[in-house]
C-alpha cells in the first residue's frame, strides 16, 4: 500500500476552500492535518466546516513538523517566495497555486532551493488538466493537425475583482494572462521569443491608479516560428469565457465552450443556453485532477507536469509582457 501523504494547507480563500475540499473528500491517500491562515478566525471556521482536527495562525507549526509531508499554498503572491524556501528546506512537497513567485529573481530562489533539497514543486497552472485542453495536447502529438502554426486563447472574467485585490495582483498580465501564456507554451510545446502587450481601461477607472488594465490584447512569438494572440479581459458581462484555439499546417483544433450545460432553452421566437458563471465550476474537473496528479507525483517520484522551472518560464513572459505593455514596444525574452 503506498504511503499516505499528510499535508497542510496555507490560505483558504475561495480557491484555496477548492482544494481543501477536493482534498478532504475525493482524494485517496491524502489527509490534511491543518489550516494555516493569518487570521485566527478564518483558520478555525474553514477547519469546522472542513472536519479538519487542527489549524494555526503560525507556519512555524507546520515546517517544523516532521510528520507532514507537503504544503499546499494558496495564498497572496507576495507570500509565495518565503512560503516555498521555507517548505522545501522542511524537506516537504510543494503546491503553489500561480504564479510561482512575483519576481523572477524570487523565482530562481525558489527553484534553488526545491532542487537543493530535492522536494516537488508543482505550479497550479490547471488548464494543463483541464479534458478540453488535454485532448487538444494528444491530437497536436498525434500529428492531427500538422505542425501548430497559431495559438489563440481567450481569458475573460465577468467583472473585476475589488480593488484591494487588484493593489496587490501585480496587474493583468501577471494574474490573468499567465495561464494562457502557459498553455501556449504547453499546446504548442515551444519557448517564447518575443512578447508585445497592449491594454486599456474600458470599464474599471479605479485600475488605473496601479497602472493595470480591465482590456488586453498580448502576441507571442515563438523559438520556432509560430505566434499566439492572448485576450485578457475582466469586462465579459456575459459570463466567465475561456476558449483557445491551435491552427497547423494540417487543420485546427478548437478548445472550449461559453456554454455551462448541455441544454438549450426554447422559447417563442427565442432559444438560448446558459453560460459558465465563473472559473470554479469551469475548470472544476482540472483541479480535481492537478491535485490528484500532486498526490501521485510524491507516491510514485514523478516529477509534475507543471513543476518550478515551467512556473519560471511563464512567469517570465507574464514580466516581459508587464514591461511591453508600459513601455510600449517589443520585448525580446
Amino acid at each position: 500500500m503506498k504511503k499516505e501523504i499528510r499535508c497542510a494547507i496555507f490560505g483558504v480563500g475561495r480557491l484555496g476552500l477548492v482544494h481543501a475540499e477536493n482534498m478532504v473528500n475525493r482524494i485517496p491517500g491524502l489527509e490534511v492535518v491543518t489550516v494555516v491562515t493569518t487570521r485566527e478566525e478564518s483558520a478555525k471556521r474553514a477547519a469546522n466546516e472542513l472536519g479538519i482536527a487542527n489549524w494555526t495562525t503560525n507556519s512555524q507549526e507546520v515546517f517544523q513538523d516532521p510528520s507532514i509531508d507537503a504544503v499546499i499554498i494558496a495564498t497572496p503572491t507576495k507570500t509565495h517566495a518565503e512560503l516555498i524556501i521555507q517548505a522545501a528546506n522542511s524537506r516537504k512537497h510543494i503546491f503553489v497555486d500561480k504564479p510561482l513567485t512575483e519576481t523572477l529573481e524570487e523565482a530562481d530562489q525558489v527553484i534553488k532551493a526545491v532542487e537543493e533539497n530535492q522536494v516537488y514543486c508543482q505550479v497550479g497552472f490547471m488548464r494543463r488538466f483541464d479534458p478540453a485542453y488535454l485532448a487538444a495536447k494528444n491530437r497536436i502529438v498525434q500529428g492531427d493537425i500538422g505542425e501548430p502554426l497559431y495559438f489563440k486563447g481567450l481569458s475573460r472574467d465577468p467583472g473585476s475583482p475589488p480593488e484591494a485585490f487588484i493593489k496587490t495582483s501585480g496587474g493583468i498580465f501577471l494574474d490573468l494572462c499567465i495561464h494562457e501564456y502557459d498553455i501556449a507554451r504547453f499546446l504548442l510545446d515551444d519557448e517564447v521569443d518575443s512578447v508585445q502587450a497592449f491594454g486599456d481601461v474600458l470599464i474599471h477607472p479605479f485600475m488605473k491608479k496601479y497602472d493595470d488594465v480591465d482590456q488586453s490584447i498580448t502576441i507571442l512569438k515563438f523559438k520556432n516560428g509560430a505566434t499566439a494572440n492572448i485576450e485578457g479581459s475582466r469586462n465579459s458581462t456575459f459570463g466567465y469565457d475561456v476558449r483557445g484555439e491551435v491552427v497547423g499546417t494540417e487543420g485546427a483544433i478548437q478548445i472550449g465552450a461559453l456554454q455551462h450545460h448541455n441544454n438549450i432553452i426554447l422559447k417563442q421566437n427565442n432559444s438560448y443556453h446558459d453560460n459558465t458563471p465563473d472559473f470554479i465550476l469551469k475548470f472544476e474537473a482540472a483541479f480535481l485532477a492537478e491535485m490528484e496528479h500532486f498526490v501521485d507525483c510524491i507516491q510514485n517520484n514523478r516529477r509534475p507536469l507543471a513543476d518550478e522551472v515551467d512556473g519560471k518560464k511563464s512567469l517570465a513572459v507574464a514580466v516581459a509582457a508587464t514591461e511591453s505593455f508600459r513601455k510600449k514596444e517589443k520585448v525580446t525574452l
